[in-house]
């Protein structure tokens, strides 16, 4: 008879008749943790040389067709930097915006204070 039994910290046991040993199961998240506290990417067959480059050359130097993988990555590189062109002209086109209203407000304040009623009559007079 053998059975397993998962305690709250993840750990696994395997109980036998009279023979009991504890087997210890990483977990992905565990992985996952190690990996970017070493400075690795979370999946290691996301980059390297052996993803990023051809997998075979010609001997005349032309250049060797790109893999489908390769494709897409290039693509979906190009969409993050045609996103970012977007979204950075946005920003800036916001912070001139800003700008230009915070100078519409200043002028009206100042077009309010030329226009506000002036003394007359003799209270003219005597300011002078």
């Amino acid at each position: 008879m053998c059975y397993i039994s998962l305690t709250f910290r993840g750990l696994c046991n395997i109980h036998m008749k009279h023979f009991s040993r504890p087997i210890y199961c990483t977990t992905v998240v565990n992985t996952k943790e190690w990996r970017v506290s070493r400075g690795l990417p979370i999946n290691k067959n996301a980059e390297g040389i052996l993803t990023d480059g051809p997998d075979y050359t010609f001997l005349d130097g032309r250049p060797t067709p790109l893999l489908q993988k390769q494709k897409l990555r290039m693509l979906k590189q190009r969409d993050f930097a045609s996103k970012i062109v977007e979204l950075n002209s946005e920003l800036e086109f916001a912070k001139t915006r800003h700008q230009k209203m915070l100078q519409a407000k200043e002028e009206e304040r100042e077009a309010i204070l030329r226009n506000r009623l002036k003394p007359k009559g003799r209270a003219l007079l005597d300011k002078k």
